[in-house]
């Protein structure tokens, strides 16, 4: 396993730095190595990180949300508004429709397959997202109309919102019925989530407030709690509801609200922590990724995925109607909002674990859609963001 990891870390690290030499994204460089170390090529990386591969990555995308949500500023938020509140459902759901409307005819699969397929393929990266939007704010680039806090918030919850859809489809696919209660999980998620990371932020800021420790030992306190919180979801999985990863970063909103000073601090521990996870949570996306699914897909499915971001771009559009934005700055949020990686490695071979006829082309639609939008997407954002915002 130790070898396993240092390979992972020093591979990364190397081919990250090669992309940058050559102004491409460092995580497609990350991507492309645990595509070639993983079980579907050199079979370097050991079995039994991979077989923990799943709650390693949601631990990096722990560390980032943990680190969004210190850094994020309500005010800067409610500026925003209305926009901020479509961009959680809006372009996921003209993507599904993009989905449903095309890939019957491409694919020559059913409706309620190409539904599947969209529910798997609609859902954004929080994890190429949301340290992007981070750095801009860092930079002063967008901020002066929230653009990257809007983008980060909305990527958050539109991962919610998919999954549950996804579960509803692929019930439907098992012969279940279609309940309101799973249409209902998504608000109550959501708001559940909200409130039990507010509670839990209050907590904090008022144990810190009394206790004082080093700023280290704080970093561990909310990483503990965030394990705690994403672990209580799947322990209360069927019975309540409540987005968990959505509670670790309205915890960390609630941290910046009440204590900012001691928010800033954190914030800086966790993005040096951010330094490893990525590499990890790169690599491990790519190990899920069988080249020979995308290699077998053909034309037809790159086709899909690019029809069906257009689709998504058009909802982005369609949330940004009547703002102040300049036609420069809709077209950043159009294409800053189409990374797909984290949830379609999670689910993306869920249908054809179900035994599910569509389950094939699922997962290779899937892997294109990593292997395509996450570079793609990283990239235009990296090279647009500072001819298309103005910087504060």
């Amino acid at each position: 396993m130790l070898c396993s990891l240092a390979a992972i870390l020093l591979c990364g690290m190397f081919m990250g730095w090669i992309c940058k030499k050559i102004h491409l994204p460092s995580l497609l460089g990350m991507l492309v190595t645990g595509i070639l170390l993983g079980p579907f090529a050199l079979n370097v990386i050991d079995g039994t990180i991979l077989d923990i591969s799943a709650e390693l990555r949601k631990i990096a995308l722990i560390v980032i949300l943990t680190r969004a949500g210190l850094s994020l500023d309500m005010n800067d938020l409610r500026k925003v508004g209305r926009p901020a509140f479509l961009m959680c459902f809006v372009p996921a759901c003209l993507e599904m429709l993009g989905m449903v409307l095309i890939a019957p005819k491409l694919l020559g699969i059913s409706i309620l397959d190409a539904a599947i397929m969209g529910a798997v393929v609609a859902a954004v990266s929080p994890a190429v997202i949301v340290p992007k939007m981070l750095k801009l704010m860092e930079e002063g680039y967008g901020t002066d109309k929230s653009i990257p806090q809007m983008i980060l918030a909305g990527a958050s919850v539109d991962d919610v919102f998919v999954i549950v859809l996804f579960s509803v489809f692929t019930g439907l696919a098992q012969g279940e019925e279609v309940s309101v209660k799973k249409f209902a999980e998504i608000p109550i998620s959501i708001l559940l989530g909200i409130v039990i990371g507010v509670a839990t932020g209050f907590l904090l800021c008022a144990f810190f407030k009394k206790v004082h420790i080093r700023d280290t030992s704080k970093v561990l306190i909310l990483l503990s709690i965030a394990f705690l919180l994403v672990t209580l979801e799947d322990a209360l999985s069927g019975k309540i509801f409540f987005a968990s990863l959505i509670s670790v970063m309205t915890m960390g909103i609630t941290l910046q609200k009440r204590r900012d000073h001691v928010a800033a601090r954190l914030s800086s521990k966790f993005n040096k922590i951010w330094v490893a996870a990525e590499i990890i949570l790169f690599v491990l996306v790519g190990a899920t990724v069988d080249i020979k699914y995308a290699v077998a897909a053909g034309g037809k499915a790159v086709i899909l995925i690019f029809a069906v971001l257009i689709f998504r771009m058009i909802g982005v559009s369609l949330c940004l109607l009547k703002t102040d934005l300049s036609w420069k700055e809709i077209l950043f949020c159009m294409t800053a909002y189409m990374p797909k990686a984290t949830v379609q490695a999670a689910i993306g071979g869920a249908p054809l674990a179900m035994g599910l006829g569509c389950g094939k082309i699922v997962l290779t639609v899937a892997v294109l859609a990593i292997l395509i939008t996450a570079p793609l997407g990283a990239f235009l954002i990296e090279s647009g963001y500072k001819h298309m915002l103005n910087k504060c």
